[in-house]
């Protein structure tokens, strides 16, 4: 079962509300008695036992909390270029579940044009966010001109064909913003991920998996 956010909270009483109310009184079938994990984004993880379960609210008493944050020190927003539905989608939801602070949608000279879905991107942060136990649901911004991106500050920007290797690029100490490009490559290159050629959205997962190591946060 995954992590839940709550609706609200007072003292040692949680309710949730919405579609999580509805998914768990339904394909979850949660039970008056059972008990969830909650994360609170003020930094505590709590063990809920359920008093109450219908699709409109789902309401519990904390009966264990401990501090936590799984969060990692490096924060690192995602800069992607807008690829194909299912392509963009797999990276935000994996992204968020390995722990990028945020998400940068760029519209490049050779991306694929698609229209702006923020409900439906913010969703799926949301969930993976639920899976993986985070603190934050990484927040969804653009698209924007690759020339903004460029303005950003720690900016790497990554191409197939860049002379400098990410595994030997400095990395700052606080925040990083990682660039990936789309299918037909950045205009400029700059930093490769190594010998191989990947696909986009396996790109966006490597960068990101690699920096947070090299960070100490995996």
């Amino acid at each position: 079962m995954p992590y839940f956010f709550p609706t609200r909270r007072d003292g040692d009483q949680v309710e949730i509300l919405g579609n999580d109310a509805r998914h768990l009184a339904g394909p979850l079938r949660a039970r008056v008695g059972e008990r969830i994990a909650v994360v609170d984004p003020a930094g505590e993880l709590l063990r809920v036992a359920l008093r109450s379960v219908s699709e409109r609210v789902v309401a519990g008493v904390v009966v264990h909390a401990q501090r936590y944050d799984p969060e990692p020190k490096l924060q690192v927003t995602v800069a992607v270029a807008m690829l194909p539905a299912a392509a963009l989608e797999h990276v935000l939801s994996r992204c968020t579940e390995l722990g990028a602070a945020a998400f940068l949608l760029v519209s490049a000279g050779r991306s694929v044009a698609r229209g702006a879905k923020p409900d439906r991107w913010s969703s799926i942060c949301r969930e993976a966010a639920m899976l993986a136990g985070r603190l934050r649901v990484p927040e969804v911004r653009g698209p924007v001109g690759f020339d903004e991106l460029l303005a950003a500050p720690e900016v790497l920007v990554l191409d197939p064909e860049g002379t400098q290797p990410l595994s030997g690029a400095a990395l700052p100490g606080g925040a990083l913003t990682l660039a990936i490009g789309p299918e037909g490559g950045w205009s400029d290159r700059l930093v490769n991920l190594g010998p191989r050629t990947l696909r986009a959205e396996t790109a966006a997962i490597a960068a990101l998996t690699a920096a947070l190591l090299r960070a100490g946060d995996l």
